[in-house]
């Protein structure tokens, strides 16, 4: 694996200023919060797996991690310090309006065994 020795930055410290939300970003959060199924997040350290499907062949892989993210600690009110692994399969090139985000919550103990 290549290394490069520099802080990785957070993207709060990528922005000057106040970002603020979108009308986009505001409707995606009220649709996702609404279709969220009942889960129970696992207490300790975590796995998320995410697979995106785009209909968009120009998304790039990072696009939908953190608004996603950011869903998933709003509804299952968990810290997404806890995530350590993050595996994602994205820009499964699907038709306009076949659009959809795949998701599982995993403890990292669970991945051991």
């Amino acid at each position: 694996m290549n290394k490069v020795t520099m802080k990785p930055l957070s993207v709060n410290a990528a922005w000057k200023g106040r970002r603020f939300k979108t009308e986009a970003y505001k409707t995606f959060e009220r649709g996702v919060l609404m279709l969220l199924p009942k889960i129970t997040v696992p207490e300790g350290l975590l796995v998320l797996r995410l697979e995106f499907g785009h209909s968009s062949k120009a998304s790039d892989i990072d696009n939908g991690i953190k608004p996603f993210l950011d869903c998933l600690q709003k509804k299952y009110g968990f810290n997404d310090n806890k995530i350590k692994l993050l595996m994602v399969a994205v820009n499964n090139n699907v038709k306009k309006g076949d659009e959809y985000i795949k998701f599982a919550i995993e403890s990292v103990e669970d991945l051991a065994a």
